[in-house]
């Protein structure tokens, strides 16, 4: 079978966005799930808008979906030489033609089709047979047209749409070079043509550039590859997904703390479905991913789900893993983690309390910010029956060896039988002196981290300020 080649190209003009993040997990799910090849390849013809920011952007965000490519990065400024070889060739055998007509006079032209009650479009002025004898305007630097077939159909089965069929008569003579770089039709043609592309795999708002390309390939005696349009993501109203919606932009989940395999997950799962399978991973998605399994109709994006989806990646990662992921936020937070409790086990403790790093990072603070103890809410916490079930477990805890949460609890268990009392009276004071924080996860297991020493001397510390 021929090799199985797919390829994402992104423009670097912006963000990279989360319906061009699907395309590419497609991409490269399409190509793993044959034993393919995947390739990147950063199509920056546009220099005005294209920035080595964008481009990096492009590049982080592959890497943090972890969607290894194999070959690439490409980039098509450093193909120029070539798509002027071709281009060159296109003229001399008369398959594209030098066009003369200005800005203003094309302007005029569709104003006038307008006015007329046609589809505007390019009249073929400057074909060789109609302007024989025509003299070359002055100053005027040309374009390089493609000659478009003016008869027949062009026919394709895509792999999303199934069979569409467009009349050559609805397309123009497409411009293929202008001031010597190539315009984005004929650029990925040659592209796709010269990387043995079988699947070109994008974007429903591509479907109308899809008959011209066709015809390109024909004209240049290459193999049409496979075509597959996915359509868009809409918005939770049914609107096209845009920045009123919220975020947009892969990095941005990133900084919003949702997990990579949380995001690749949920984009593979918007808009393509496999029986009941809701949550995999990269190799389970690769195993059975199918183009026909996409689905017609636009995806509609779901935040909340989105975020429970990564609240259960959070309580399956490794806990190591996300005290690497969570300190920096802690850190930006105004926490000292090191020289604090061991961040490992905090994150075991409130993983399954995180939707997202930022919310774990948000909880996780009051063990690494210096304690701030309020003078009322200290004696409120220590008015009636707290005082004394509080310095009940003080001595309780003094001889302990072992300062690990079973044995807390054991204090904590023992002070409540000899007193006669629930575990308010003595949780209450412990959160507000050790802790500082209206709420807090198991306190057996919070006091096990904050350590004995630490906990005798914030507890001292609140007596004295009680008194």
């Amino acid at each position: 079978m021929k090799e199985i080649r797919t390829r994402i190209a992104p423009s670097p003009t912006g963000m990279m966005h989360l319906g061009t993040a699907r395309t590419a997990i497609y991409c490269w799910a399409v190509a793993r799930h044959f034993g393919g090849k995947f390739l990147l390849r950063i199509e920056d013809t546009d220099q005005k808008r294209s920035t080595k920011e964008a481009t990096q952007v492009i590049l982080d965000s592959m890497k943090w979906l972890n969607l290894d490519y194999d070959e690439g990065p490409v980039y098509q400024m450093d193909r120029l030489p070539r798509y002027r070889e071709v281009v060159e060739q296109m003229l001399a055998d008369g398959r594209a033609y030098k066009c003369y007509a200005t800005p203003e006079e094309l302007e005029a032209l569709r104003e006038a089709q307008r006015a007329a009650g046609l589809k505007p479009r390019y009249d073929g002025r400057w074909r060789p047979e109609n302007c024989v004898g025509k003299p070359i305007p002055e100053g005027v630097e040309p374009v390089i047209r493609f000659r478009n077939p003016d008869d027949g159909e062009v026919t394709w089965d895509d792999a999303v749409y199934g069979r569409i069929t467009i009349a050559n008569k609805e397309l123009d003579d497409l411009i293929i070079m202008r001031n010597g770089i190539p315009t984005y039709n004929f650029a990925v043609v040659v592209d796709d043509w010269d990387m043995k592309v079988s699947h070109v795999i994008r974007g429903a708002d591509h479907i109308n550039n899809t008959p011209r390309q066709i015809n390109l390939y024909r004209a240049l005696g290459a193999e049409i590859p496979v075509f597959a349009h996915l359509p868009l993501i809409n918005g939770p109203d049914g609107q096209k997904l845009s920045k009123r919606h919220g975020s947009v932009s892969v990095m941005e989940y990133e900084a919003q703390g949702f997990l990579p395999e949380a995001v690749f997950n949920y984009l593979a799962r918007l808009g393509w479905g496999h029986g009941n399978m809701e949550k995999f991973t990269r190799e389970e998605l690769a195993e059975v991913f199918e183009l026909r399994g996409v689905s017609k109709a636009a995806a509609r994006i779901d935040f909340k789900k989105f975020e429970w989806l990564n609240g259960q990646y959070m309580k399956e990662a490794d806990d190591a893993r996300l005290a690497g992921l969570v300190k920096p936020r802690i850190e930006k937070r105004g926490g000292v983690v090191d020289g604090g409790p061991d961040l490992v086990g905090v994150c075991a403790l409130l993983k399954s309390r995180s939707a997202t790093l930022e919310v774990l990072a948000d909880l996780a603070l009051f063990f690494y910010k210096p304690l701030v103890q309020d003078p009322e809410a200290v004696r409120a916490a220590l008015a009636g029956e707290n005082r004394k079930a509080l310095e009940a477990f003080v001595e309780g805890i003094k001889p302990l060896e072992n300062f690990t949460a079973p044995e807390i609890y054991g204090v904590i268990k023992n002070v409540m039988q000899q007193q006669s009392i629930k575990m308010g009276p003595i949780a209450t004071p412990l959160r507000v002196l050790v802790c500082a924080a209206d709420r807090v996860p198991q306190i057996d297991k919070t006091l096990e981290l904050f350590g004995k020493e630490e906990v005798l001397k914030r507890i001292a510390s609140g007596l004295a300020l009680a008194d």
